[in-house]
């Protein structure tokens, strides 16, 4: 399996390579350079099996003969054997139709944790074959950055530096991000946005020196966080029986990387009959999907912060799907975003988008009554994320009234107790890994959102 950028300026890479570099040298993220696909018998087959060897299965077709069958399984069977509960993602019923995919039972309480305790090990992997050590740069919103330091805290081959928005994450998502005491995790605090944040990782990124000694990135941008999130809409399609019929998804989403895993599932043979892109006020990805013109806004503060995004990285992997993987007009395309603040999707990019994708956003008064009429009329208590998805998917539905409809439970309501009190008079139960972190110092670097003061960083970490 090889992987070729979108912006056509790389040569084309290995897995473990791609692995390692998270963004491509021209500044483009990768993609493989065909699909994996799953026939229907092959699907059959993998329905009886259990989460990790699942994983292992489907991460083997994104690896090809770099990494062998028995260690691959090893990895996946190390990276959930932390998570609390047996099925790794459970369903839950929410409603007739309706259902809740819980990705909030790792060790951080939220779905970052999935692809994050599998990418630390495809790290230890690729590092300890090349006899290399890696600095990973990392911008959060909330949850991603929390999910790298829990899943690297403590490697001998990885510097890891996390990026996040002073004062706009939960006290809950901050701690998980600033109470490691390992002398390889740095934290900074940001005087900006996520997409301040974000902008400055890209950057970094393209300093050649660093890229050099050893720079990599652990971002949706890194292609392996994609292949390994596909793997919990096959368990849960496999569940509700795809392949003998199609399931639909609604996924609270920022960046678009969860959602963009959906349509690979979808592109290597899962029956996924609509993808409903849910946002909260932060909708550029919403409206990019129903209006067709892919605008930056104003970065609002919301009450699901980890969504509070208006630059979405992983909508160039769409674009360049949707433009029939044409590179040149991805790149002047990125280009002129970053330039403007604004792209018009051409027709036939946006005739394949909309085959697949609907778009709904969510504002603060409808989270907030979702989360309160969820807990009402089906007793479940659910976080400001998921009840973003859940709105959006009562209100858009699936194409067929009879097809199984699965909101994306992005996080645990523990992670955001004040907002989901506010909003429906009950305390989330305190779990054990919130417990964990009372008490703990926390150790923060605050810098302005500037990105020769953050290289200054790096390069300490790098000791170059």
């Amino acid at each position: 399996m090889r992987y070729i950028s979108t912006r056509g300026g790389a040569p084309a890479a290995g897995f473990l390579d791609v692995v390692l570099e998270g963004l491509a040298p021209d500044g483009g993220l990768y993609v493989p350079e065909t699909w994996p696909a799953f026939s229907p018998a092959d699907l059959q087959a993998m329905a009886l099996m259990d989460y990790p060897t699942l994983a292992a299965e489907i991460l083997a077709r994104f690896a090809g003969d770099e990494i062998d069958r028995p260690t691959l399984q090893r990895m996946c069977e190390e990276a959930y054997s932390s998570f609390s509960h047996a099925a790794v993602t459970p369903l839950k019923q929410l409603d007739r139709g309706l259902w809740l995919l819980e990705l909030f039972h790792g060790p951080t309480l939220a779905f970052k944790d999935v692809a994050m305790q599998l990418l630390a090990r495809l790290y230890d992997h690729a590092l300890g074959a090349r006899g290399r050590t890696a600095t990973i740069v990392v911008a959060t919103s909330g949850d991603t950055g929390g999910a790298a330091v829990e899943a690297f805290r403590g490697r001998k081959n990885v510097q890891l530096i996390v990026l996040y928005p002073h004062g706009r994450i939960s006290e809950v998502q901050r701690r998980f991000i600033t109470t490691a005491p390992e002398d390889n995790v740095r934290v900074l605090a940001l005087d900006g946005v996520f997409d301040d944040c974000q902008a400055i990782v890209k950057t970094i990124f393209q300093d050649q020196a660093l890229h050099n000694a050893g720079l990599s990135g652990v971002n949706s941008i890194n292609w392996s966080r994609i292949a390994a999130q596909t793997v919990y809409y096959f368990a849960s399609g496999l569940a509700l029986d795809a392949p003998a019929r199609p399931v639909s998804y609604a996924v609270p989403t920022g960046n678009f990387g969860d959602a963009f895993a959906g349509y690979v599932a979808a592109r290597m043979g899962l029956p996924i009959e609509r993808m409903i892109v849910a946002t909260n006020g932060n909708d550029i990805m919403s409206r990019a999907v129903e209006s067709g013109r892919y605008a930056r806004g104003e970065v609002l503060a919301t009450q699901s912060p980890a969504m509070d995004i208006q630059a979405a990285s992983n909508f160039e992997r769409l674009y360049y799907e949707g433009v029939g993987r044409d590179a040149e007009e991805t790149a002047q395309a990125m280009k002129g975003f970053a330039e403007t603040g604004s792209i018009e999707i051409p027709t036939q990019a946006l005739s394949m988008i909309r085959g697949l994708f609907r778009g709904a956003a969510v504002d603060e008064a409808e989270t907030s009554r979702t989360i309160a009429e969820t807990l009402k009329l089906t007793g479940e208590l659910i976080d400001p994320h998921t009840a973003v998805g859940v709105a959006a998917a009562r209100r858009v539905g699936p194409a067929n009234p009879a097809t199984p409809l699965v909101v994306l439970s992005t996080a645990h309501p523990a992670k955001f107790p004040e907002t989901v009190l506010q909003a429906c008079g009950v305390e989330p139960p305190m779990t054990a890994q919130v417990r964990a972190l009372d008490g703990k110092a926390e150790r923060i670097r605050r810098l302005p959102a500037d990105a020769e003061a953050v290289k200054a960083v790096v390069r300490e970490a790098m000791g170059v």
